[in-house]
């Protein structure tokens, strides 16, 4: 097996609490569009790109101007909250970005959100300068569950997927990175691992601490 050089992670819901804030204001956005079952559509849209996200919805919504308006309005939502509260780093960010830098491993994003609001985002909560490379969805035709993303990942830091492993909390983002034939740390936000993520996880751990404790050992 090849040593692990690097190790790439999500943002939202891995580095940020921002999964819980987005799934507020999709459902607060759901009732004024009168749009049903939120709980499955949220699911499905977990770590997916604004163009996959909007996709999905014109299935629900019945059209694609329909889907338009329903994530720019989840987005103005959210807009608000982060205006008004900031954004939480997740438990033990800090800790375990500490601890891999630490052992000589390399840094990196693959957040399927837009550069635009990832870089400001990592800026504001102090950690953007462990990040050796940022790859974002607006730099990639497919974000999560498409390997590209964390394809483009590896290329970046000039490493092949086997040398890499990744930190996920979705199941999107964890058949991703599988799917790049990179090894995958699922830590579960607000989505639980069923049997497919026991499967395609290489394991599944709470916390951040606990992922860092693991990779030192492989690495």
């Amino acid at each position: 097996m090849n040593r692990i050089k690097a190790v790439i992670f999500d943002m939202d819901g891995v580095l940020l609490d921002t999964e819980s804030v987005c799934k507020t204001c999709w459902y607060r956005a759901a009732a004024e569009f009168s749009l049903s079952d939120i709980p499955r559509i949220f699911r499905e849209c977990v770590g997916c790109s604004k163009t996959d996200t909007e996709n999905l919805l014109t299935k629900y919504l019945g059209t694609h101007e329909d889907a338009v308006r329903f994530r720019k309005r989840a987005t103005e939502l959210f807009d608000v909250v982060e205006k008004e509260d900031g954004l939480n780093k997740k438990p033990f960010v800090t800790e375990c970005l500490d601890t891999l830098k630490e052992k000589g491993l390399i840094l990196a994003v693959a957040s399927s959100t837009r550069s635009y609001r990832v870089r400001p985002q990592l800026t504001n909560a102090g950690i953007i300068d462990y990040f050796k490379t940022i790859t974002t969805g607006d730099m990639v035709s497919h974000s999560k569950p498409d390997p590209e993303i964390y394809l483009m990942a590896a290329s970046s830091l000039g490493l092949k997927p086997e040398e890499c492993i990744a930190i996920e909390d979705s199941p999107n983002g964890v058949r991703s990175a599988s799917a790049a034939g990179i090894k995958c740390i699922m830590v579960p936000d607000l989505i639980p691992p069923d049997s497919e993520m026991q499967e395609k996880a290489c394991i599944i751990l709470s916390t951040l601490r606990e992922a860092a404790e693991y990779i030192t050992e492989l690495s």
